[in-house]
């Protein structure tokens, strides 16, 4: 896999890795092709049951890293700025179960393919934000449908609108997590529960959850194609523009 995507198979379980801790796990275009290769792969495999979604360092992923993405979205680079759109639609695909263990920030799509894992475990010092009205961008990965489903339509319009941070606890009570623990305990309570699954008939696992998804299986993938279309024209917009250079001048 590329610098920045670690894989490890232990057993039935796939365990992907966000590692490129001194960059906050911001997901350049090259893991996104390591991310697709690591899901495709383990969607293929006999032998793999679950994906145990994680991190190294203090955050799960900052999101899209900006500098990368806008070089490649204005023709300045050779990569594919389409991949991050790939591996989402990948990920609302995928037909196995998905542990994700988030360890830190969750911002952006660090935040958004939450929604398509099955169990989600929190350290007690994680955050989320869904900063895309800040950027002068919409929301993806279906998240315009997926999370007021999740969370309520009033909640979801105060996290999507303002884009503001959002706790362990709070992600906890709004459904958004499953469970909330100690920093030094979220390796192992993820690990159990991937652990669990791989006992359980990996056949009736992924019936349940191809049963538990198909009724909004069809407007999920339209609300994904009509936020994808909006994500472009947003793009290149003024105010797009405005808030990448605010914010790469911050750093």
């Amino acid at each position: 896999m590329s610098e920045g995507i670690g894989v490890e198979d232990r057993g039935a379980i796939r365990r992907v890795t966000f590692d490129r801790p001194a960059k906050k796990n911001a997901i350049t275009l090259a893991m996104y092709e390591s991310l697709m290769r690591a899901f495709s792969e383990a969607a293929a495999s006999e032998a793999t049951a679950v994906v145990l979604l994680d991190a190294e360092g203090d955050a799960f992923t900052a999101g899209n890293d900006i500098a990368d993405f806008v070089r490649a979205s204005t023709g300045q680079g050779s990569e594919d700025a389409g991949g991050g759109v790939k591996f989402l639609q990948h990920m609302a695909a995928f037909p196995k179960p998905v542990v994700a263990a988030v360890n830190g920030l969750a911002i952006g799509i660090g935040s958004t393919l939450l929604l398509h894992c099955d169990l989600v475990l929190a350290s007690s010092t994680a955050s989320f934000q869904f900063p895309f009205t800040r950027l002068g961008i919409v929301p993806e990965a279906g998240s315009s449908l997926l999370l007021p489903m999740r969370v309520g339509y009033q909640r979801a319009s105060e996290w999507l609108l303002l884009g503001e941070r959002i706790d362990a606890q709070t992600a906890l009570s709004a459904g958004l997590v499953n469970a909330v623990v100690a920093p030094a305990e979220l390796a192992s309570a993820a690990m159990g529960r991937a652990e669990a699954l791989t006992k359980l008939p990996i056949g009736s696992l992924c019936e349940t959850k191809r049963l538990m998804r198909e009724p909004f299986k069809g407007a999920l993938s339209e609300i994904m194609s009509k936020e994808f279309e909006a994500f472009g024209r947003r793009l290149v917009s003024p105010e797009a523009a405005a808030a990448f250079q605010a914010f790469l001048a911050r750093k």
